[in-house]
């Protein structure tokens, strides 16, 4: 019983101090103000505003109520096996490896410490170098993140698409909400190089494909990142390519370009040319929140990744088919062979590895 007592009490102490880096006192004062807000019977009157609301509310009631529950937990373990009952301790015993796992688990979110990390992402993928087969590599990586977001819970909202000629995707762009999204997923941010024998030519050889992914922060408070109209180039146009009958008949496609950077959003999947123009200030936002994140505003002219090719020099990550199997990641060098499991959305040993590179690195 005495090593259930000193495991509980070092347990208890780590939960402790994990609470207090993740201000969960601060979050429980938010939490008040936010369910006060949802009280108001005037709520509804604007229901995007609500739901915004609501989920923010389930969300902060989610995070402090899992890491109460291992405080309260462990708490409970402690002030039984302070009672030097015997017959206690295979149960204690079982019951606080359950905690200490419950704890690993939670105290993951220890490594999101960016402003953006707790953000819906939203990513947009480009077919770079290599023809069909890159395009064919843009739907391949496309799979992959649904497949990651489906396992871990997760929401995926197709916001636009361009199709290949013949497979694949030129590009897309799509969000994925689930809890630390953007802290996830900005692993991924940059070119992706695959090796395989291309089923795209009759001799069957190896083809060396790119494809560029984008991550982002959503960012849909105009107020978190502030755009003055006038530095706006907004163009409308007539939608093309898939989306039903009318989709050709109304400038319903929206082009906004950002004039100080150069980025330039262009969105045509919904009908409506004022919600076509407000997902593409949405992305807009998104981007310049990306932007700030990677370089400093001096050098916003330079906008390293915005203008970085899909092409051989600049891959982050290679996955290789042929003539051996490897997935490796060149900035920290973690690598696997079980290609299979990363192509279907295993991506959590890739994640870890970068956020411990970067902790590392600061």
């Amino acid at each position: 019983m005495q090593d259930v007592l000193k495991d509980a009490k070092q347990l208890l102490a780590a939960i402790t101090d994990a609470m207090g880096r993740l201000h969960i006192d601060v979050l429980e004062t938010e939490l008040q103000a936010v369910q006060t807000k949802a009280a108001d019977p005037k709520l509804w009157d604007d229901q995007v505003a609500a739901q915004a609301l609501l989920k923010q509310q389930a969300n902060l009631d989610q995070r402090i109520k899992k890491w109460r529950g291992l405080e309260t937990a462990t708490k409970d373990i402690l002030e039984l096996a302070e009672s030097g009952d015997e017959t206690l301790t295979s149960d204690l015993t079982k019951q606080l490896v359950d905690t200490k796992a419950a704890f690993t688990r939670s105290k993951t979110e220890l490594l999101f410490a960016g402003p953006f990390d707790d953000h819906v992402a939203i990513i947009s993928i480009h077919a770079g170098a290599g023809g069909t087969d890159a395009q064919d590599w843009a739907q391949m990586l496309h799979r992959m993140y649904v497949r990651f977001a489906e396992k871990e819970g997760g929401r995926v909202q197709q916001i636009d698409e361009s199709l290949g000629e013949e497979a694949g995707l030129k590009s897309t762009t799509f969000e994925v909400d689930l809890p630390y999204a953007y802290g996830k997923l900005q692993a991924e941010h940059g070119v992706h190089r695959l090796v395989r024998l291309s089923p795209f030519n009759s001799d069957n050889l190896r083809q060396t494909s790119f494809a560029k992914v984008e991550v982002m922060p959503k960012i849909d408070k105009p107020e978190d990142i502030a755009i003055d109209e006038k530095n706006l180039k907004i163009d409308v146009y007539r939608a093309g390519g898939h989306g039903g009958q009318s989709v050709n008949t109304t400038d319903s496609a929206v082009r906004i370009t950002h004039l100080p950077t150069g980025i330039v959003v262009a969105i045509q999947n919904e009908r409506s040319q004022l919600q076509n123009r407000e997902t593409a200030m949405t992305i807009l936002r998104s981007r310049l929140a990306q932007l700030q994140l990677e370089q400093h505003i001096e050098n916003l002219a330079e906008l390293n990744g915005q203008n970085e090719q899909a092409a051989w020099g600049n891959q982050i990550r290679s996955y290789v088919l042929h003539p051996y199997k490897q997935v490796k990641d060149l900035s920290t060098r973690h690598e696997t062979t079980d290609r299979d499991s990363v192509l279907d959305g295993n991506l959590g040993d890739f994640i870890s590895a970068y956020l411990e590179h970067n902790i590392a690195a600061s």
